[in-house]
C-alpha cells in the first residue's frame, strides 16, 4: 500500500492489437508511470460492452501497480456508443467463443511483449466476460498465470444451449483449467444461479483443480457495478475487491 508521499502516475490510453484473425481492435491499457516491472491483467468486458465501468476497472488494476488491458470485443461491429454497438451484437447472436479467446489471448501476448511487464498475467471478467475468462484459461492452459470469474453466466450450460457461436460449454473444458481460479458470485443471481455455481464447484473438485469460491447473501447480477442502482451492493463489493487484490498478490506477485 502506498503512503502519501509516494510519487503516483498513471499512462491510460488506446491502442491496437492483433486480435483473433489477424483483426486490428482497439484495446484500452493502463500501467503505472516508471519502469516496473508489473504483473499484468486482461479484462474481458461484460455483455453491455466495452464500457465506462471496465475503462474504470482498468485504471484501477493500474493504481494498484498492475498493467492491465481490456479489448474491445465488439470492435468488429462498427463504433458508436458502447450501448449501440452492444444492441447490434445481440441482434447478431452475440460474438462466438472462439473470435473471443483469440483476441484475449492477443491481449495476454500483448502484455508480456511489454518492457514493463514481469511475465505474469491474469485474466478477468464479468459477466458474460467471466465466462470468456474462464473460457481463455480453459484454452491457454499454463500459459495463464490466474483467472477471476465474476459472476459469470453460462458456464454451466445445457445441450439446448449450445450453437455454432457457442459450441461447447466451458465446464466442459474444466480439465484443462491449469490456472489458480477466484470466483465472486451473488445468491441472488439467475445467471449463474446459485445451482450451478456449486455444480462448476463440484466439477472443480472432482478435478482437484486450484480454486476458491465465495458467495455473497443479499447480492445478485452484476453487485460491483455503482452505476447501476437497483444491482450494486457496496459492502459485497468492497469486499470483493479486497478478495481480487488478496489473489493476485498470491498468485501474481
Amino acid at each position: 500500500m502506498r503512503t502519501t508521499d509516494q510519487y503516483e502516475g498513471m499512462i491510460a490510453e488506446t491502442v491496437a492489437v492483433v486480435g483473433h484473425n489477424g483483426d486490428y481492435i482497439n484495446a484500452y491499457v493502463a500501467r503505472p508511470a516508471g519502469p516496473g516491472p508489473f504483473p499484468g491483467v486482461v479484462l474481458f468486458h461484460h455483455r453491455p460492452g466495452w464500457d465506462e465501468w471496465y475503462k474504470e476497472a482498468t485504471r484501477r488494476f493500474a493504481h494498484h501497480d498492475y498493467v492491465a488491458i481490456c479489448p474491445d470485443l465488439y470492435a468488429r461491429h462498427g463504433a458508436g456508443t458502447p450501448d449501440d454497438v452492444a444492441a447490434r451484437v445481440r441482434a447478431q447472436g452475440d460474438v462466438s467463443d472462439e473470435q473471443v479467446v483469440g483476441d484475449g489471448l492477443a491481449c495476454v501476448a500483448y502484455l508480456r511483449a511489454l518492457p514493463v511487464s514481469t511475465g505474469k498475467v491474469a485474466v478477468m471478467g464479468s459477466c458474460s466476460g467471466g465466462r470468456h475468462a474462464y473460457l481463455a484459461a480453459c484454452h491457454a492452459g499454463a500459459d495463464i498465470d490466474a483467472v477471476i470469474d465474476l459472476w459469470g453466466g453460462r458456464v454451466v450450460m445445457a445441450a439446448d444451449e449450445l450453437t455454432d457461436k457457442y459450441p461447447v460449454a466451458p465446464i466442459d473444458l474444466t480439465e484443462r483449467l491449469a490456472s489458480p481460479l477466484l470466483g465472486l458470485f451473488g445468491e441472488d443471481d439467475k445467471s449463474p444461479s446459485p445451482a450451478q455455481v456449486a455444480q462448476h464447484e463440484a466439477e472443480l473438485q472432482r478435478l482437484g483443480k486450484t480454486y476458491e469460491f465465495h458467495n455473497y447473501a443479499g447480492a445478485g447480477h452484476g453487485f460491483f457495478y455503482y452505476d447501476r442502482p437497483a444491482a450494486y451492493r457496496a459492502e459485497q463489493a468492497v469486499d470483493g475487491w479486497s478478495k481480487i487484490w488478496d489473489f493476485l498478490d498470491r498468485t501474481l506477485r
